[in-house]
């Protein structure tokens, strides 16, 4: 039951709970960290002033290794201006049609700054960051390995697990089609590296083989008990992150309404999405996302997001999980809602029967 990135990060289980922005909490955390995983605190969104804080929190409550994730984005974002107002207009346009009080205003930024963002987590100094988006400079990684952090790079296809490889990543993480939330896509338009989970795997593994040999491989994407764990491990990945499978533990944050719906969705009602965000992302297609214009939906990342973040937040607060971001895997409906240190153990057990099982 070791693997390489457990041996490495010293964790007991080949289990990764993944970095899911929004919707991790300090609590989510610690609790997979101390039953054995690795939690991770998803900080994409977050100042410095918070993730400093979250993990000062994480701290407290665990002594054992956790992980932050970020988005690897510019420090500054060109908008159109026009665009944006007619965004804003349809925005306000649907939140009145749904009976919401709150409309969009225009943030001073579009999101924290990358680079602040990182200098926070260096402080921090987490046993491992991970990244999405894009790859980190080499003055970056240079960084975080003068501190002892192990990187994780967030890879949709072999290609860019090598690019994350050739930057000096200790780890790749490939996220199949099958992933919810926002697509890492970098070197490729999202719609050309939507590969399934169980294919990618092998094609990464075989890559880095050849490339990168001591460059383990994270498998993720719609994982949601042991038997996936070892099927992924099977097809030569080093550990499985999980996020949807945690969405519903009490100590994520994510809102009740979408918590419920995760339980009774069906895998042909979850999509991409770009309405939310401007970015694609796989969730559940619902009245928002049905209700969108594509004049919005053609906003880049991360203005599209500032938008949409009060109606996000209105929505939430009605109780309206049809009118917000419901990201999750293509298996969301098998969540199991339960204390997230329950869950650590239900998942291992499995894994435990499931290598047990004869071959026939």
């Amino acid at each position: 039951m070791t693997s390489s990135f457990a041996n490495r990060i010293g964790i007991e289980h080949p289990l990764i709970q993944a970095p899911m922005a929004g919707s991790t909490t300090p609590a989510l955390v610690a609790a997979v960290s101390n039953a054995g995983g690795l939690g991770s605190l998803g900080a994409g969104y977050l100042e410095p002033a918070a993730i400093l804080e979250q993990a000062e929190e994480i701290r407290r409550l665990s002594d054992r290794p956790y992980a932050i994730g970020l988005f690897v984005l510019p420090d500054e974002f060109d908008a159109d201006m026009k665009a944006v107002a007619q965004a804003r207009e349809q925005l306000d346009a649907l939140m009145a049609r749904e009976g919401l009080e709150v409309r969009t205003g225009l943030p001073a930024r579009w999101a924290p700054r990358f680079s602040d963002q990182f200098a926070a987590l260096c402080e921090a100094r987490p046993a491992v960051a991970s990244f999405a988006f894009g790859v980190i400079s080499p003055v970056q990684m240079r960084e975080l390995h003068q501190r002892e952090i192990h990187v994780v790079g967030t890879a949709t296809t072999a290609d860019e697990a090598l690019a994350w490889a050739d930057a000096g990543a200790d780890s790749v993480c490939v996220q199949g089609a099958e992933a919810g939330g926002h697509r890492g896509t970098f070197l490729h338009d999202a719609e050309d590296a939507m590969i399934g989970l169980f294919a990618l795997v092998p094609l990464a593994v075989r890559a880095l083989a050849q490339h990168a040999p001591k460059v383990p491989v994270i498998a993720s994407g719609g994982i949601m008990d042991g038997c996936g764990m070892l099927a992924a491990e099977v097809l030569g990945a080093s550990a499985s992150q999980l996020g949807t499978a945690f969405l519903a533990c009490p100590e994520c944050s994510a809102a009740e309404p979408w918590k419920r719906d995760l339980l009774d969705a069906s895998e042909h009602q979850i999509t991409t999405i770009r309405g939310f965000s401007g970015r694609a992302a796989r969730g559940l297609r619902n009245r928002f996302v049905e209700a969108m214009p594509e004049a919005v939906a053609g906003l880049p990342y991360p203005v599209l997001n500032a938008l949409t973040a009060p109606l996000r937040r209105a929505a939430a607060a009605a109780g309206r999980g049809d009118l917000l971001s419901e990201w999750c895997g293509q298996a969301a409906s098998l969540a199991r809602p339960q204390p997230a240190a329950e869950l650590v153990a239900r998942l291992m057990h499995e894994y435990r029967l499931a290598r047990r099982m004869p071959v026939t």
